[in-house]
């Protein structure tokens, strides 16, 4: 039975996470006022009728703050990846300069930063909703074992793991929502 309850830490462990790791993901992609190639992470170019990541079809760099530039391993490319960036939806507006693609990122303004930091909350919230889900599974596993002949100090004990694993993993969300926000506040 204590493999079985090691086994359940454990699994409730990775699934949290992989919930942090979602998240961080998600933050990278709301940008802070400073230009960063992450910003275009999930700009899909039509590349021979695919559609396929921009940064597998040029190189993406930030010179300044405030520009990121695509150099396209074609030139023909240049109109699709104005074309990816432009349906992505990402308040960009691409330029090019028959060589690359040019974006300038402007400054944000004071609303726009708050409702960044509001987007940076949901997904926080999100990511801590997927923790507690982890935690009411781990605990259902638990019961169901406890059913099945574990002792009730061992599942008592199981559940207060699960409990400080979750505490654990809650803090840290706050701890890079608070990251986050700081630096989206950041002017």
């Amino acid at each position: 039975m204590k493999e079985e309850t090691n086994f359940i830490l454990d699994s409730t462990k990775e699934s949290m996470q992989s919930a942090i790791a979602h998240l961080e993901k998600k933050l990278l992609n709301i940008r802070a006022g400073k230009a960063s190639p992450a910003m275009l992470g999930g700009v899909m170019v039509e590349y021979y009728g695919t559609p396929t990541p921009l940064n597998q079809v040029g190189n993406v760099s930030t010179p300044d703050a405030r520009t990121i530039t695509i150099q396209p391993f074609e030139k023909s490319l240049i109109p699709e990846i104005e074309k990816g960036i432009q349906i992505a939806n990402l308040g960009f507006n691409p330029m090019n300069n028959g060589e690359s693609v040019i974006i300038n990122v402007p400054p944000l303004t004071e609303e726009r930063r708050r409702d960044l930091v509001k987007q940076a909350k949901a997904e926080a919230e999100d990511s801590k909703v997927g923790v507690r889900n982890d935690r009411k599974n781990a605990n259902n596993e638990i019961k169901k074992l406890e059913k099945e002949g574990l002792s009730e100090d061992m599942a008592k004990n199981t559940e207060l793991d699960i409990q400080e694993l979750t505490d654990q993993y809650i803090k840290k969300i706050d701890d890079m929502l608070s990251v986050k926000e700081k630096e989206i506040m950041t002017v």
